[in-house]
């Protein structure tokens, strides 16, 4: 297993950078003159080509909900989750209100019109009210319901909070919810165990450029994404009992993945 190469790191950030900000100022002007159709599809393209950068292959396990709109909820164990899913999903990421601060960072995910929670209660409301007028309109929202990021070994307890999205009804339908797991699976060809995933997964007080610098540098990387059945909270009866049947397929998928057992998967959504 290669542990870096710094001149393969050199080029990748030079092409993403490169890349990035010739995309950039033409996902903003979308933005400003409110093209739709440019809005929702110039991140996936941005995304995907990212991932070919950073020299990642995306595995994906069942489809996304072809309703809208639809709230995707996904464990969370790094940025890197942001240019998978991003590739994958058509909708904007709901993030906490820190990233909005950091340079390039949030700048990138203003222009994806990210949602930003404020964990202060006092200010909580508006970025629920914010939810409800995105999913009304027909846009897809993920979000990641563990509130902060994880080893990627297992998936921290999923906030009821955040679901309460999940109570709009849109055209008199309640809102469908999808779980999803994302599993750091391999490097090089060889399975990522515990002792590896690190070297992907962004948690606790890493440093963010020195994790992205070694991470750069890295061989080839596998991705595992898998796409469960959609509920909504008809089904389930309210937002904590949401909650826990979306933790428990998620965190199912992540354990059946980092183990390599696939066919332990719970049900995805077929195509």
């Amino acid at each position: 297993m290669s542990i870096g190469s710094p001149a393969r790191g050199v080029l990748r950030l030079i092409a993403y950078l490169t890349f990035t900000l010739l995309l950039l100022p033409v996902q903003l002007l979308a933005v400003a003159l409110r093209w739709h159709a440019a809005v929702r599809t110039i991140p996936i393209f941005y995304h995907r080509t990212v991932c070919a950068i950073l020299g990642f292959s995306v595995r994906v396990h069942g489809t996304p909900s072809a309703t809208v709109p639809t709230l995707f909820v996904c464990n969370h164990a790094s940025y890197l989750d942001i240019e998978v899913l991003g590739g994958l999903i058509p909708g904007s990421f709901v993030a906490k209100a820190e990233v909005a601060g950091w340079p390039l960072f949030g700048t990138l995910a203003k222009a994806q019109r990210t949602i930003f929670v404020e964990r202060r209660s006092s200010a909580a409301g508006g970025s629920r009210d914010e939810m409800l007028q995105r999913l009304d309109t027909g846009d897809n929202l993920i979000l990641f319901p563990e509130g902060t990021s994880s080893d990627g070994t297992r998936v921290l307890p999923f906030r009821s909070a955040l679901f309460a999205v999940a109570q709009l009804r849109h055209d008199g339908k309640p809102i469908a919810v999808q779980p999803v797991s994302l599993a750091y699976t391999r490097l090089d060809g060889i399975p990522l165990g515990r002792y590896w995933r690190p070297l992907f997964t962004w948690f606790g007080d890493n440093e963010l450029l020195p994790h992205l610098w070694q991470m750069a540098c890295l061989g080839e990387g596998e991705i595992v994404v898998s796409f469960f059945e959609p509920v909504d909270i008809d089904q389930l009866g309210n937002r904590k009992k949401l909650a826990d049947h979306c933790f428990q397929v998620v965190s199912a998928g992540l354990q059946a993945t980092n183990a390599g057992r696939l066919e332990r998967l719970p049900p995805a959504r077929a195509a």
